[in-house]
């Protein structure tokens, strides 16, 4: 007797478990892996060909013999100093804000919830402002004072909504409120700037990965070889949160302990990324989403986001300077036009399901 087709095809979507000699398991959702290595796969590909594009412009073929060490001096100086920090500095980013994100709108059930919206981005920023402004600071003032920043923020915003718990709409209305002073903040602190720090601010803040170099990379590397793992490891307790608290204890989650080591670590992550590259808009908003989409899974999908984030941001980086000719644009702007656009799509649709 022959299985229906649908009870097959069921079947092999369902999750499969894994187990190691050591006596480890976990589960692994066929689709959602393959969505996993297609976004890998495509983030590596448009890294090829951004490290190619330039003044001085190269093929997929002869930027893999550079990366290999077959490239000659020139080709060398200007892969592996001028370009590859640049694009590690753009695929961190993206893995940072993609899994930032999922977290964010994990913790507040709302798919508004991103540090774009509810004020991270905006504390960075005010931190970053600050320094250069009132301190005068070099780029390594800068980087600490946008993390500072958004860590006050992130510690603002959690007990401002804390009410015998952290509710999601709570949260958002919360970290909007905090985004409207906190960009009060920065445009009195451009007011009272002359014009040399006023233009050294801007261009902070318009997000841009021109100049990037090794020791941007470095810091922004460790601080997601620790933080991401922590948040990935994660996944399931977050997972149950998203059923509410009181589901989540009955199912042993301990609830409260839980959102503040992936919040935190998300804040970290959503600092460390915007001093790096600055304030990069609705990538954190827009990778879990998209991700989400792909997969057709329940949960915060943390990994398609993380990597799906890193795509969106070389592809980014990519059209922005491909696209427009000589005049190419900070990759800032153009991750902020097309989110603003996809933030714009999701409120329309949130408001005819009803949910806003």
């Amino acid at each position: 007797m022959r299985t229906p087709i649908h009870r097959r095809t069921s079947a092999a979507l369902r999750p499969a478990v894994l187990r190691t000699p050591g006596g480890l398991s976990m589960r692994v959702a066929p689709r959602t892996a393959a969505v996993v290595a297609a976004l890998t796969v495509a983030a590596l590909a448009v890294s090829v060909l951004l490290a190619g594009t330039g003044d001085y412009p190269m093929g997929p073929s002869a930027v893999l013999r550079t990366l290999a060490g077959q490239g000659t001096a020139a080709e060398e100086f200007i892969v592996l100093d001028l370009r590859l920090p640049r694009l590690l500095v753009a695929l961190l980013t993206g893995v940072a804000l993609g899994l930032a994100g999922a977290v964010f709108q994990a913790v507040s059930r709302n798919p508004l919830g991103s540090p774009d919206i509810i004020g991270f981005t905006e504390g960075t920023a005010a931190g970053a402002l600050v320094a250069i402004v009132v301190l005068n600071g070099s780029s390594a003032v800068v980087a600490a004072g946008a993390v500072g920043g958004g860590v006050l923020t992130g510690l603002a915003v959690y007990l401002l909504a804390w009410r015998r718990g952290v509710h999601g709409y709570r949260l958002v209305l919360v970290g909007i409120g905090a985004a409207a002073m906190l960009g009060g903040v920065r445009h009195y602190l451009l007011t009272r700037a002359d014009l040399v720090d006023a233009a050294r601010a801007v261009l902070w803040m318009t997000g841009s990965l021109d100049g990037r170099d090794w020791s941007h990379v470095w810091p922004l590397l460790i601080t997601c070889a620790v933080l991401v793992p922590v948040v990935l490891g994660r996944g399931r307790p977050l997972r149950m949160l998203e059923m509410g608290d009181d589901a989540a204890r009955a199912l042993g989650v301990a609830a409260e302990r839980t959102r503040m080591v992936v919040m935190g670590a998300a804040v970290l992550l959503t600092a460390a990324a915007t001093s790096a590259a600055g304030p990069i808009a609705f990538v954190a908003l827009t990778a879990p989403q998209l991700a989400r989409r792909l997969t057709r899974a329940a949960g915060p999908n943390l990994l398609p986001a993380a990597v799906m984030g890193a795509l969106l941001m070389v592809a980014a980086d990519l059209v922005a300077q491909q696209a427009f000719g000589d005049r190419r644009l900070p990759v800032g702007v153009l991750t902020g036009v097309l989110g603003g656009g996809y933030l714009l799509w999701l409120l329309w649709t949130e408001r005819r399901a009803g949910r806003v």
